[in-house]
């Protein structure tokens, strides 16, 4: 029983940064109906200013951890969001109203061009990261094993959820929200009603490619090392996450996020790590079968 509740803390941390990562895939595609592929490559971009901007504070002088911590999100954040907007305006903007499969090789030649970018600006190598944020908790202790929560695995659940209250807020009792939701229904009636939707799609993936930078802190902080190709691989299960809990849906993505972390760790724990990706997607394939919209998608109505 132990054993269990550890994997299970250690699943609901990795979800939480899954989670954070499918937002972004689904927000694009519920407003403009298109899988922003290089997303995974914002994640990793994010991950490696926040790496930067540590490094550079410790340079200076700042030592004091709880600073550091905040001002590498507010980095990291604003930085990382200008990515996002360089991939919209470059990657989708100019193709927005041409066939479908123009922006996705778009947004692929984007992600490959973030990789290349990175790796020659940073180097192939893996960076470290010293561990910032040491100690924990034991929670329950008997039969020769400790169950620990550890202060990242805390922060990493806080923040996610401290950051799904304020985004949930953002698109449900906000002018940005409301333009968001009608672009969501009708690009063209929203644009007749007064909507800017250009303005509105931009900031739709700054805010996704920030609430990618969190995820990215996030990933450092825990794993301690990167390197360019992550964003490839949490690219990936991001994506998956999204389509599992329904794609176009915000607590579907966050549904998505947990459930592969959980499906991840307890594989590992219990089977083998080689092929947890394997039950992930099995997974997946299974719940696309029986559900084609995912866990709390919704039907797509065609409009006539």
């Amino acid at each position: 029983m132990e054993y269990f509740l550890q994997q299970l803390i250690n699943g609901i941390a990795l979800g939480s940064i899954y989670g954070l990562v499918a937002i972004g895939y689904t927000m694009v595609y519920g407003i403009i109906g298109m899988i922003n592929f290089a997303h995974g490559d914002v994640f990793m971009v994010g991950a490696f200013l926040a790496l930067i901007a540590f490094l550079a504070l410790l340079a200076i002088g700042v030592t004091a951890i709880p600073l550091a911590l905040f001002l590498v999100l507010i980095v990291a954040m604003l930085l990382t969001a200008l990515y996002g907007w360089a991939v919209e305006r470059l990657a989708y903007r100019p193709l927005r109203g041409s066939h479908r499969l123009a922006p996705l090789i778009s947004a692929i030649g984007m992600s490959i061009v973030l990789q290349n970018y990175v790796q020659i600006a940073q180097g192939a190598r893996v960076k470290p990261l010293p561990p910032l944020i040491p100690g924990g908790y034991t929670l329950i202790e008997g039969g020769g094993f400790a169950v620990q929560v550890s202060n990242v695995q805390i922060i990493i659940v806080v923040t996610t959820l401290a950051l799904m209250t304020v985004f949930s807020w953002l698109v449900s009792a906000t002018r940005l929200g409301r333009n968001m939701r009608a672009c969501e229904q009708d690009l063209k009636m929203a644009s007749l009603i007064g909507v800017d939707i250009d303005r509105t799609i931009s900031l739709t993936f700054v805010i996704g490619a920030a609430l990618a930078a969190v995820a990215g802190i996030m990933y450092l902080l825990y794993y301690g090392v990167i390197d360019f190709f992550i964003g490839f691989i949490a690219g990936v299960k991001a994506f998956t996450a999204a389509v599992l809990g329904g794609i176009g849906s915000l607590p579907g993505a966050m549904l998505g996020g947990l459930l592969i972390g959980l499906i991840e760790t307890f594989w590992s724990a219990y089977f083998s790590a080689e092929y947890k990706d394997v039950a992930a997607f099995s997974i997946l394939v299974l719940v696309l079968i029986f559900m084609p919209t995912g866990i709390l998608g919704r039907p797509e109505v065609e409009k006539v």
